[in-house]
């Protein structure tokens, strides 16, 4: 299974610096021996598409409504996106959680519409310091899970799923790589139990990746890749994870 290094700008980017970004990441891609993708602000998707396009850079978003179409203002669509050629979606991003308040349903219904429209959710889960804190990691990253099998089981082994502790997004710290495959293990017996095809499943780590602990992580067993942060906006330091990502 190739693992898939997947870039999340989040709210950042301009016309003039997201197309040096890009054609940096794309001056060589003939050593890639993974997927890669980048998930973009929904303004720049037309643009990215463009720069993208015909090159083994995938195209994602970072997030999809739960509707499909109507009255719901500065709402997107998986329609949509897929109208500009995307390839993965992010949602249930830790951010959405708790800026947004959406709910374990909410982040599955979302996932639902991607993969109704053909786009590849990447499903995130992970706990906060005080839920590690409290010994609670299994069942919170456990019932994120549930959610989504629950409402996606005949096809939860299309998705991309992605641990991100919330305590390591953005602090600079990072779950040490033994901490983290010890909950990408769990995952993964969770989806076997869920689906035959689990093992389709790449389960990315998504907490303060970077160009120095990248190698370490990527080496468990369990861990298929990641989704990258501030490392994502530097095209050295992606290229980087890229090139690690074996």
């Amino acid at each position: 299974m190739k693992k898939l290094i997947a870039g999340n700008w989040k709210m950042n980017g301009s016309l003039e610096v997201n197309a040096a970004l890009v054609q940096a990441l794309l001056a060589d891609t003939s050593a890639w021996t993974c997927d890669v993708a980048v998930c973009v602000p929904p303004v720049y998707l037309a643009q990215v598409q463009a720069l993208v396009q015909g090159s083994r850079l995938d195209l994602g978003a970072q997030d999809v409504s739960a509707h499909q179409e109507g009255a719901f203002t500065g709402e997107v669509s998986a329609s949509m996106l897929k109208d500009f050629g995307v390839r993965y979606c992010i949602v249930g991003h830790s951010e959405r959680r708790q800026y947004h308040q959406e709910s374990d349903a909410t982040v599955a219904l979302k996932a639902q519409r991607a993969l109704a429209a053909g786009i590849t959710p990447i499903v995130c889960v992970g706990e906060t310091l005080a839920q590690r804190d409290a010994g609670l990691t299994e069942e919170v990253v456990k019932r994120q899970l549930a959610a989504m099998v629950h409402t996606n089981g005949h096809c939860i082994s299309e998705i991309v799923l992605a641990y991100e502790p919330v305590w390591a997004i953005g602090t600079g710290k990072t779950a040490s790589p033994q901490q983290a495959q010890q909950v990408h293990h769990v995952l993964r017996r969770q989806l076997q139990a869920a689906s035959q095809h689990a093992d389709r499943v790449r389960i990315l780590y998504g907490g303060s990746m970077n160009a120095s602990n990248a190698g370490a992580l990527l080496a468990q067993p369990d861990i298929d890749g990641g989704l990258i942060g501030g490392a994502a906006l530097k095209a050295l330091d992606f290229l980087s994870i890229v090139a690690t990502a074996r």
